[in-house]
């Protein structure tokens, strides 16, 4: 039950005065949700200094100030496009205010001579001597209610100003109770000086004086209040997690030696050490909820074998489920090369699959004859049934989303769940994407994987790279070339424009694959360009993760810089799989901003998958770094992943500690923070048996 104390804060929108019908969809849009406290979240990105100044004189071109002179004179514009101009003086000197487009009349009215006004605007230098265009404010002294001294500014959208999304917030302000407990660790607070919860909101939203220190602390207050919000949502997860009971996989030394004397290389180190870590989670009795993530190329399919034969052994069945269907067929492949003969079953069940062969491949799931099966969503369906799943691997998990998950998670009693990521993501993002997860990192390559050989090139060498093509065509090679966009009138750097003008040039049958064909169309390229009736591949960027074509030597990204680093990376590592050496063309269009430059010399500098998100995150911050949202874990309001990622350790440690030292929550800091979660959790649910 939420505490009766928040109810107004979770009050709808248009609770607030002013807030009718019309408004109130675009103050959702503006806020991102429906309620009083989701406007309250929405921050204030700067404030404006506003206090008075003395005299013109300490004006300075550029800034904002507030001045107070006397009206002097009118001039009156010289033709339709000249503005109306007003002269005020003080002992310094003068100042002119400039309308366009206004009425001479009102002006005259609001601006009589030898009145006093306080005016507030950017101050500018023309012809040498200050002015303000079109004030923000004018206000009569005699009336004594002079501009603010600090003005909030905040995002804005489309049908509202500042001001009035600034009266909406004072009302929302006014909604959050006085004394709730601190939830926050309090020598923390004391340490950083950080306000309370509450003097925080007031700070950035009804500030009584410009401060920048002070609106610092009182945000990082905020940041810190909901990363351990979410630090002790995870932290109950895992809790509540080990609490439950799952299926005793237990280690088989010899299914181990089997499957290492079946390798054609000796496992790395990490891989070594992933398999240990898995294998205690599998024989603890809890279930199991992983993160095993990889650079490309970094070997996460053969840990997944691992655990694989490890449940097989103890007589569990394993799902392995692949967001496409090119993708859980490659799977299939692989394991099946692999396992079968060792004496494994493994079968594929997709979306494909229909008649006698679907029903041969349900029976045998059902009846446990099937110990290993790959698969896309067909794996959920209702008609799918395992007689004991006990391990579940879900690859490129950010794919798939909680419930796609939950649904395969209730094919059993409390399986355990592996999933994989090969988008490396910066370590200190770690605990905010996937703090509900034991992480597992394979940051070594298996020996022999060839580097990649990596080119920025301008575009206007865009022959000689056709041409280089043509000849590893006719060496028995395959290209891939990634375009930013499908289609785009007058732009040769679409897919569609491109592939029309390679099948021209080459004289070839070329393929081409993008988000606007359907799944099976979609499917049916991949596959053609797998089995070699197509030898070039015209895509965007949804062949950026997964599609294994050892064939395929080149990798051509046109248009590379408006791409990001760790999109550029997955793209280059679809090539570089087989035994021939492999090039990755970063075609760009000159001139290169400092940023684009930046990001195309660190994919040519290094093949490592950590420095390059680390290299992205500090270029581009978290959300593009990632690029799609973690079932609702990165949906942070507050906190600044880059500026704030120290805040994220500390309340992982804070959050763990509390639950530790009071496992039942009936102490007074376990329960202010429930109150933090009830208000600074995201709206989807942190759900451990998801390993969401």
């Amino acid at each position: 039950m939420r505490d009766e104390r928040l109810f107004p804060l979770f009050a709808g929108l248009d609770t607030l005065s002013g807030v009718g019908p019309k408004l109130l969809p675009v103050l959702q849009r503006l806020c991102g949700g429906n309620t009083v406290w989701d406007l309250l979240l929405h921050l204030p990105d700067r404030w404006i200094d506003r206090r008075m100044r003395a005299h013109f004189d300490e004006t300075v071109p550029g800034e904002i100030a507030t001045v107070r002179g006397d009206v002097i004179a009118h001039h009156a514009p010289y033709n339709d496009r000249s503005p109306y101009r007003i002269q005020l003086g003080d002992d310094t000197g003068f100042l002119t205010l400039s309308y366009f487009r206004a009425d001479p009349r009102w002006l005259k009215s609001q601006f009589p001579i030898g009145a006093s006004r306080i005016v507030s605007g950017r101050v500018e230098d023309y012809k040498g001597e200050r002015q303000i265009t079109h004030p923000d404010f004018v206000v009569d002294p005699a009336k004594n209610e002079p501009p603010p001294e600090v003005e909030p500014i905040y995002p804005l959208s489309a049908g509202l100003t500042n001001r009035r999304v600034h009266v909406f917030a004072l009302q929302a302000l006014g909604l959050v109770p006085d004394g709730l407990p601190e939830w926050s660790d309090p020598h923390l607070v004391r340490q950083r000086g950080w306000p309370g919860f509450r003097e925080a909101l007031t700070i950035l939203h009804a500030p009584t004086r410009y401060d920048e220190d002070e609106f610092a602390r009182a945000r990082e207050r905020l940041a810190y209040d909901e990363a351990v919000a979410r630090a002790s949502a995870f932290s109950l997860a895992r809790a509540a997690r080990k609490a439950r009971r799952a299926p005793v996989i237990r280690a088989d030394a010899e299914a181990e030696r089997q499957l290492i004397r079946a390798l054609p290389y000796t496992p790395t180190g990490a891989q070594r050490r992933a398999t240990d870590e898995i294998r205690k989670d599998l024989a603890s009795g809890a279930p199991m909820r992983r993160l095993l993530q990889g650079d490309v190329g970094a070997g996460k399919t053969l840990v997944a074998a691992f655990a694989a034969v490890e449940a097989a052994a103890s007589g569990f069945q394993s799902a392995f489920m692949a967001p496409t269907e090119v993708l859980a067929r490659q799977q299939f492949d692989t394991l099946d090369s692999l396992l079968s003969p060792l004496g494994y079953t493994v079968a594929v069940l997709s979306g494909r699959d229909r008649g006698s062969a679907r029903e041969s491949t349900l029976m045998a799931l059902a009846d446990g004859t099937i110990q290993i099966v790959t698969g896309t969503h067909a794996l959920f369906q209702e008609a799918v049934s395992f007689r004991n799943l006990g391990l579940i691997i879900v690859d490129e998990q950010h794919r798939f989303g909680v419930t796609d998950r939950m649904r395969l998670v209730g094919k059993s009693d409390s399986p355990h769940m592996l999933v994989m990521s090969a988008t490396p993501i910066p370590r200190t993002l770690a605990q905010a994407v996937h703090g509900d997860l034991d992480v597992s990192i394979l940051d070594e390559k298996p020996p022999g994987r060839k580097p990649v050989e990596t080119r920025a090139i301008p575009d206007t060498r865009l022959e000689e790279v056709i041409e280089a093509i043509g000849r590893a065509l006719k060496r028995g090679e395959r290209a891939f070339w990634v375009c930013p966009r499908v289609d785009a009138d007058e732009d040769d750097s679409s897919a569609v424009a491109r592939h029309a003008a390679l099948q021209d040039e080459l004289r070839i049958r070329v393929g081409l694959v993008h988000g606007r064909l359907r799944p099976a169309e979609k499917d049916a390229a991949l596959e053609d360009f797998r089995s070699g009736k197509t030898r070039v591949l015209v895509a965007t960027t949804v062949i950026e993760v997964g599609v294994d074509v050892p064939e395929a030597t080149i990798m051509v990204i046109e248009r590379a810089e408006g791409f990001g680093l760790a999109q550029l990376h997955q793209l280059r590592g679809r090539v570089g799989r087989g035994e021939r050496a492999s090039y990755c063309i970063l075609l760009y269009r000159p001139p290169l901003g400092e940023a684009a430059h930046q990001r195309l010399d660190t994919l040519r500098r290094t093949e490592d998958g950590f420095e390059i998100a680390e290299a992205d995150f500090r270029l581009r911050g978290a959300g593009d770094v990632l690029g799609v949202r973690q079932a609702g874990a990165t949906e942070y309001r507050v906190l600044d992943m880059a500026r704030h990622s120290e805040l994220l350790e500390i309340a992982g440690r804070d959050a763990d500690a509390v639950i530790a030292a009071d496992p039942r929550l009936k102490g007074e800091r376990a329960n202010a923070l429930r109150i933090a979660r009830e208000l600074l959790t995201p709206r989807v649910t942190i759900d451990s048996d998801a390993g969401s």
